[in-house]
């Protein structure tokens, strides 16, 4: 489909989902943002949910001003992904004991390594720039971050919990992939915590629809302070990714096959920011659940637990600021998923996939997810389909 526009909104909101079925608090948002003077245009992709200030699921352009709950607080999340050289038939009939070592191998909920991981004594992890990284941790601006630099240290390379994951899959082919989606743990949530409480004490935020959407505005200290916190936020998210991958194709070398080789990995940041033009026009873009989806640009759409991923292809479209879903998105929240669903449900969602099918993971169903199928037909103007992926494990925090 193309897109509709929402009406009522200053500035333009194009919506690549019926504009009736965004639930109506996701809605009154999407009106806030498209209400405020700074804002050039807003794409709403059709995974698109209700949260924080800003929804899920939205892209927003921005003149000379930012807004931290357009990125969320999970700074750099997103998602990686390589295909291997195995086939259904190399991987062992016992795919828990698959998982498990998946799960000793990489930390996931709240915890983290016992010591920190050496990112240069991991094989095919890159080796350049750590000192200088690490070296920006004492460069962040936050007010009270310098002490959770052993745990950063820590957290680096682990899952986390929620909607983060890793799964081992296949394609259509039967040729295995390995993806995973996680972001910058504790530390970028800290940073985005405290720069939203900043931005919402400034005065030229004092009359806003909503608080939560407040913003820095360009060439002040503030926005400076948040930028520099967000670029390293970002990179976390990008290295944590990275370490963690590297992890779990040593996973895969000892438990399935020594010899096999690993294709380039795809990545892609989806609660980010970035500077674009369009229409000759300078503009800060955030995207907030949603992928660049450039010309040429490949990325990963996930679902949920029970129904597998697409790798896609970026159309450019400039309408979306090129821009794409960044999963199936949830059709309720995590509250009502429990009282609707139980693990016999969750078993029977996820059958034939080697999985957690216990209460804390219930919240994460495939029933409590938007049709994945849907979601990507709607978006057949901003990426075209490159491999569909059906997971046999999923590692859950």
């Amino acid at each position: 489909m193309t897109y509709t526009m929402l009406a009522g909104t200053r500035a333009p909101v194009r919506v690549w989902t019926d504009p009736d079925g965004i639930e109506p608090e996701a809605q009154r948002q999407l009106r806030n943002i498209g209400a405020l003077r700074w804002v050039e245009g807003v794409a709403v992709m059709p995974d698109v949910h209700f949260g924080k200030g800003a929804t899920v699921g939205s892209v927003i352009a921005m003149r000379q001003a930012l807004a931290p709950s357009a990125v969320g607080v999970d700074i750099g999340c997103g998602m990686s992904a390589v295909r291997t050289s195995l086939s259904a038939d190399d991987l062992p009939d016992d795919l828990g004991r698959l998982r498990r070592a998946i799960e000793n191998e990489i930390p996931a909920g709240f915890g983290m390594h016992r010591d920190a991981v050496d990112p240069r004594r991991v094989p095919g992890v890159e080796q350049r720039g750590w000192d200088a990284f690490w070296g920006g941790f004492d460069e962040l601006t936050a007010p009270g971050v310098a002490s959770l630099r052993a745990r950063a240290h820590r957290q680096l390379g682990t899952l986390g919990g929620g909607n983060h994951f890793i799964e081992v899959c296949l394609d259509t082919e039967a040729r295995v992939w390995l993806i995973l989606h996680s972001g910058s743990r504790n530390i970028g949530k800290e940073l985005a915590d405290r720069h939203i409480a900043v931005a919402r004490g400034l005065p030229h935020n004092a009359d806003l629809p909503d608080r939560d959407l407040a913003v820095f505005l360009t060439g002040t200290p503030e926005m400076d302070a948040y930028r520099r916190d967000l670029w390293w936020a970002q990179e976390y998210a990008r290295r944590n990714r990275a370490l963690m991958m590297a992890l779990l194709c040593g996973v895969v070398r000892d438990t399935v096959r020594a010899d096999v080789a690993f294709d380039q990995p795809i990545s892609c940041h989806h609660n980010y920011v970035a500077e674009e033009t369009y229409g000759g026009v300078e503009l800060l873009v955030t995207r907030k659940g949603a992928i660049r989806a450039r010309a040429g640009d490949l990325g990963i759409i996930p679902g949920s637990m029970g129904t597998g991923s697409y790798i896609v292809r970026g159309l450019g479209n400039e309408d979306a600021y090129c821009s794409a879903s960044h999963g199936a998105g949830r059709r309720m929240s995590r509250a009502k998923a429990k009282k609707t669903f139980t693990t016999a449900d969750l078993a029977a969602q996820t059958a034939g996939v080697e999985c957690r099918k216990d209460s804390g993971v219930v919240d994460e169903i495939p029933g409590a997810y938007k049709d994945l199928d849907e979601v990507i037909a709607s978006q057949a103007d901003l990426v075209e389909v490159v491999a569909h992926l059906r997971q046999v494990v999923c590692v859950k925090g």
